[in-house]
């Protein structure tokens, strides 16, 4: 007998694995597969707006530490938001501040005015923080419902369970390895679904509130600057200036 024959006797003599993922899923039929399905698109879902919402958030946060250097030295508001990206967080409060500053002059009453004004720059900063936290209730939806439609694959396993040892007369475990296998793969992957969509709702949550307070911080600025027609405005810090080269030591004398 050659080794070659040796081998596919081997392999043929091999007992078949019948309690694989994929098994499990053909025995738990349409209701396992749904719920894979469904598992799958929520983490899909989960971790396509914590990509998203980072370059976004990371994209206003880049662009704040440049405005800080170059926006406050402008002459005016016009010059300084023609120094932003367009169709930024920060452009966008300085445009619809300039917008309100033009109609102040329709304003009656100064108070009226200054209301009109920090109600502007209010509703622009709302409208910021809305699209930063669009995604998110998702996947708070995601963290609190994942690990519930897991237990439901699980629920479903143990019920199918019992019914074959209820057929069989005995709780073999050629039985119930299947379908037990099927409801612990269920109550794994709610789990593996619903941790990483509450730590990213976590993390972006708190990256959206920093970025709010900076917000409200150049709100404030932009206010004060229309206000005080330009006289008040935060400092900003000069470069620091070459350091001056030694003297020249004196020659020395004949």
């Amino acid at each position: 007998m050659t080794i070659v024959e040796i081998l596919a006797a081997a392999a043929g003599a091999a007992p078949q694995n019948k309690f694989g993922f994929a098994e499990a899923l053909k025995q738990g039929g349409f209701i396992a597969y749904a719920t894979v399905v469904i598992l799958g698109v929520m983490s899909f879902g989960s971790f396509f707006i914590l990509i998203t919402k980072w370059i976004d958030q990371s994209k206003i946060l880049r662009q704040y530490q440049a405005l800080k250097g170059s926006f406050w030295k402008a002459n005016t508001l016009k010059e300084g938001a023609a120094k932003l990206e367009k169709n930024s967080a920060w452009r966008q409060i300085v445009d619809d501040g300039i917008a309100a500053e033009d109609a102040h002059s329709k304003m009656a009453d100064a108070l009226e005015a200054h209301d009109w004004l920090h109600g502007s720059l209010a509703r622009s900063e709302g409208q910021i923080n809305a699209r930063l936290a669009g995604g998110l209730p998702f996947l708070a939806t995601v963290g609190a419902t994942a690990p519930f439609i897991g237990l439901f694959g699980t629920v479903v396993g143990i019920y199918r369970a019992l019914i074959a040892i209820g057929i069989a007369g005995s709780a073999s475990i050629d039985k119930v390895a299947g379908p037990v296998g099927e409801a612990l793969i269920m109550t794994a992957l709610g789990l593996l679904v619903a941790v990483p969509a509450v730590l990213a709702y976590n993390y972006l949550q708190g990256r959206n509130k920093a970025i709010a307070g900076l917000l409200a911080g150049f709100s404030t600025d932009v206010l004060a600057y229309i206000n005080s027609k330009g006289a008040v405005r935060p400092a900003t810090t000069a470069a620091p200036a070459a350091a001056a080269k030694p003297a020249a030591a004196p020659a020395a004398k004949q």
